[in-house]
């Protein structure tokens, strides 16, 4: 009789955490908001805007645009899970190039 193994496979979770601040070259107003929202929505991460000790989820336009953030103030782009990095980016970029 042959030695038997027992494999037992595991399942790793990589979880990462990403923040960045971006300072609004004009208003949070609904084109930029819809972007957020369209962009937000494909990450698995758990997705958070902060401006003004408001914290919103950037996944609804009317929440992003509800945060009142204007040209020159300072947005905050956090994100939780796999592809935090890659959302915090996404955003951020949108953020910086708003119009």
């Amino acid at each position: 009789m042959s030695p038997s193994s027992d494999a037992t496979a595991t399942t790793a979770t990589t979880t990462a955490s990403h923040e960045t601040i971006v300072i609004l070259p004009a208003n949070l107003h609904a084109r930029p908001a819809g972007q957020l929202a369209r962009a937000a929505s494909r990450f698995t991460s758990a997705l958070q805007l902060e401006h003004s000790g408001r914290t919103v989820n950037p996944t609804g336009v009317l929440a992003v645009m509800g945060l009142g953030a204007t040209a020159g103030g300072t947005v905050t782009v956090r994100a939780e899970g796999p592809d935090a990095e890659q959302a915090v980016r996404a955003l951020a970029d949108i953020l910086a190039t708003a119009e």
